[in-house]
C-alpha cells in the first residue's frame, strides 16, 4: 500500500509539472514568421464591404474613369452616371473597394462580348449574390466598346457581372434591362486580345461552369481553364 501511495505522489507531482510548462507554453509570444505577417498585412487590407455590401453604397461622380490592369494590358473605362445610374453606383462602388482584383473574363464570345464578375474568392461572391440593385431604364445602344451589367432574366436582379460589347449588339434592349453604364476609350484593343478560345460556357459550350465558378472560384478556373485572362487590378483614377 506504501508502494502505491509513494507512485500516486510521483505521478501527481508530473502531471502538475506538466500542467505549469502547457500553461506557460501557451501564454508565451511567439514572435510570427515572415509568412504569418505577410498573413496579416493581407488580411488588413481587406475591405470590410467585401462580405458586407451594405457598406458599399456610396453615390458615384457624375462621370469619372476606371482602369482595369489585365493580363493583356490596361483598359480605361468612361462612365457616366445618367446613362445608369444604379449601374453605375454599383460599378463605382465595387471597384473601390477591390471586388475586381484578381477576376476572370471567364465567358468571352468572339464578335459577341467578354463577360466577368465572380469574385476570386467565392465566399465573397456569395455575399454579394443577393446585393441586387433596380433596373436602369436603357439610354444608350450595347454597341463596340460599350460597358454593361449583365442581366440574369428577371427584373431587378443585377449583382456584379458586367461585360464588354464587341460589336453591334443593339437587339439587347428588347431582351431586357442591358443598360450600358460607361464605354472603353483606351484599350479596346487590348479587350479584342482577352482570350476566347473556350467560348461559351458549360453546358452549352465547352467553357467554364458558372454554377462551378460561383462555388470554386479561382481554384476551379485555374485549375481547368489555364488561358483564361484576368483583371489583376481595378481602379478609380479620377473623376471628370
Amino acid at each position: 500500500m506504501k508502494h502505491n501511495n509513494t507512485v500516486a505522489v510521483v505521478i501527481g507531482v508530473v502531471a502538475f509539472a506538466l500542467a505549469l510548462n502547457l500553461t506557460a507554453f501557451a501564454d508565451e509570444p511567439v514572435k510570427p514568421t515572415p509568412d504569418d505577417q505577410t498573413a496579416t498585412a493581407v488580411a488588413d487590407k481587406v475591405n470590410p464591404a467585401l462580405s458586407n455590401p451594405s457598406l458599399a453604397a456610396e453615390r458615384a461622380p457624375d462621370a469619372f474613369r476606371v482602369k482595369l490592369e489585365t493580363t493583356k494590358g490596361d483598359v480605361v473605362i468612361l462612365v457616366n452616371r445618367s446613362w445608369a445610374p444604379n449601374g453605375a453606383d454599383r460599378f463605382y462602388n465595387l471597384v473601390k473597394i477591390g471586388y475586381y482584383d484578381d477576376v476572370a473574363f471567364y465567358r468571352v464570345i468572339p464578335g459577341f462580348m467578354a463577360q466577368c464578375g465572380f469574385n476570386a474568392d467565392p465566399a465573397v461572391s456569395a455575399a454579394w449574390s443577393q446585393a441586387k440593385i433596380s433596373d436602369d431604364p436603357v439610354t444608350q445602344a450595347n454597341t463596340r466598346a460599350m460597358v454593361t451589367f449583365a442581366q440574369p432574366g428577371t427584373p431587378n436582379a443585377r449583382t456584379t457581372q458586367f461585360f464588354v460589347n464587341f460589336g453591334d449588339n443593339s437587339y439587347l434592349k428588347d431582351h431586357g434591362a442591358f443598360a450600358p453604364f460607361g464605354k472603353i476609350i483606351s484599350g479596346m484593343d487590348v479587350m479584342s486580345s482577352i482570350y476566347a478560345g473556350y467560348g461559351e460556357g458549360a453546358p452549352r459550350g465547352r467553357g467554364p461552369n458558372q454554377s462551378r465558378v460561383a462555388r470554386e472560384g479561382n481554384s476551379y478556373l485555374r485549375q481547368n481553364f489555364p488561358k483564361l485572362d484576368y483583371i489583376t487590378k481595378a481602379t478609380i483614377v479620377e473623376a471628370e
